[in-house]
């Protein structure tokens, strides 16, 4: 095999979790190839595609590191003051608000496209990063002396370690027979941008409604994105209806309270579907971002836990090149999949718990809801720890860092 065709580490996927992996190893002095089957210009110059990332503080302190965050354009990140949830048409009302805590806001929301392209600018500035586009991964074989991949074009691609990061449905990890566990919650997700008449005050609202799910997430100026969530057979006819039909739908789920709506953004829709690899680590190999695990967004902290799970990787492999170790040694991977496990398991089936309980219109599961948002909000210590969960500002319990 010649040189120019071996590698320190073989990234497969080009989305938000292989990007900022691939800008975690720029420091390292590893010679890197990122292999991404969509086209240059998607990853390059990537679309609008309506999805706002809520940014805990942990994340942004990642991106900082990584010399990402001063490249995304600062006039489009919003700060999230204040959060409330609601239970359908009751009084019970969950509220978490910044200036009740340390922080200076729960979160930071950024157009998902301009993380990505601003993950891609600072990935493409290293010397010792190759990125080869419009080409997939036929096969991966890895063994305690190495790992290789073959690409559709026939090329044979040699490394020390094999990190897939190609989607919560990822070809890789079924490939390297890593089973995972697949929750389809039968809804779609419909997202699109408003302006209202009535200031949103960097509020973000979330309405369990019975038979569907509302949010709002405050952006700069009177201007927010609405999400819908509704069961997969309601998607076609709530993608067609009429944007004044549409705008006054989501303005009476939330009360009126942010008066006249009015379409400014496309309306895009996602399928729901929940995804936990069994284990994230083989032979030479590792899952990171959503071929690990795929989080349902009620709780925005998908985005985060890739985020995280890539710098606990980049940090496992920095300190085996210290110490003088192999990087895609047993060792260094299971000290990643340790952590990785701990932090994920409780957010990703805690959520879907949560997702069961409040998506769940049976009279039962409606009293359970009620008490259980009176209870969290009406005990402070629960809330403080929720709130440090939600927004990663300072260590908890729920946190292992």
């Amino acid at each position: 095999m010649s040189n120019k065709n071996n590698y320190d580490v073989i990234i497969i996927g080009a989305g938000p979790a292989g990007l900022s992996f691939a800008c975690s190893l720029i420091e390292l002095n590893l010679r890197v190839m990122l292999v991404e089957r969509s086209t240059l210009s998607s990853i390059s110059n990537p679309e609008p595609d309506g999805r706002e990332t809520a940014l805990t503080h942990n994340s942004l302190k990642i991106l900082q590191n990584l010399g990402v965050w001063d490249l995304i354009d600062q006039t489009k990140v919003s700060p999230l003051k204040e959060a409330k949830v609601f239970d359908g048409d009751s009084d019970s009302l969950l509220n978490f608000a910044a200036n009740k805590s340390s922080i200076d806001a729960l979160g930071y929301l950024v157009p998902n496209h301009l993380i990505r392209l601003a993950l891609y600018q600072k990935a493409s500035k290293s010397d010792n990063l190759t990125i080869i586009n419009e080409l997939s991964v036929e096969s991966v074989d890895t063994s305690f002396s190495g790992g290789k991949v073959t690409l559709s074009d026939g090329q044979t691609l040699e490394s020390r370690l094999i990190v897939a990061a190609d989607s919560r449905f990822s070809e890789i990890r079924r490939k390297m027979g890593i089973e995972s566990t697949m929750k389809d919650f039968s809804k779609v997700m419909i997202i699109t941008r408003v302006s209202h008449e009535k200031d949103h005050n960097q509020v973000a609202l979330e309405c369990f409604n019975y038979g569907h799910t509302l949010a709002l997430l405050p952006l700069n100026g009177n201007i927010s994105s609405v999400v819908l969530t509704v069961p997969t057979d309601e998607a076609v006819q709530m993608l067609n209806m009429d944007s004044e039909k549409f705008c006054k739908f989501a303005s009476d789920g939330f009360n009126g309270s942010l008066g006249e709506m009015t379409q400014i953004g496309d309306r895009f829709s996602y399928p729901l579907v929940g995804v936990y690899a069994q284990k994230f680590r083989s032979t030479r190999f590792a899952l990171i971002g959503d071929a690990a695990v795929g989080m349902h967004p009620v709780t925005a902290h998908g985005f985060n836990l890739g985020l995280r799970g890539q710098d606990i990787l980049s940090k496992s492999i920095s300190k085996a090149l210290n110490s003088g170790k192999d990087i895609g040694s047993e060792s260094v991977l299971r000290e990643f999949e340790n952590k990785q496990i701990h932090l994920s398991r409780l957010m990703y089936f805690g959520t879907n718990g949560v997702v069961s309980l409040f998506t769940n219109d049976d009279a039962m599961a409606k009293k359970i809801r009620k008490l259980v948002l009176k209870f969290a909000d009406r005990f402070p210590p629960i809330k403080t720890l929720i709130t440090k969960h939600l927004t990663e500002s300072k260590k908890s319990n729920l946190i292992p860092f």
